[in-house]
């Protein structure tokens, strides 16, 4: 990787800032691959899987954790076992750094459960 995502930690963001450019967006992206980009760039998305609801519960928890330390709150479905994340910087109604940081840190919660 060249940036380690998961070593940063997310930035506040205002209002005004301007989302990333489709460019920046493919960079992003490249560094947290099983990360699906919507066709407008707004929002990535994946959908983790697991062997039980308590799992994907439990994953949610972990996923929660993370979110209120970063202070970048996901979208979370999740259902017997299964979650899906979807992330996007709502100010700006668009990707953000921010999104990407919470992606890469998210995966190395997973662990070694498969993903969809």
């Amino acid at each position: 990787m060249t940036d380690d995502l998961a070593t940063k930690t997310c930035t506040p963001c205002k209002g005004g800032t301007p989302p990333l450019s489709p460019e920046a967006v493919a960079h992003y992206a490249k560094q947290v691959p099983q990360w699906e980009v919507n066709g407008d760039a707004t929002r990535i998305a994946r959908t983790f899987r697991f062997r039980n609801y308590a799992g994907a519960f439990a994953f949610v928890a972990r996923v929660s954790e993370i979110a209120e330390e970063q202070g970048h709150h996901p979208d979370i479905t999740f259902g017997w076992g299964y979650a899906t994340v979807t992330l996007q910087t709502h100010k700006i109604k668009g990707l953000h750094e921010n999104d990407f940081i919470m992606a890469a840190r998210i995966d190395e919660i997973a662990g070694g459960e498969p993903a969809a």
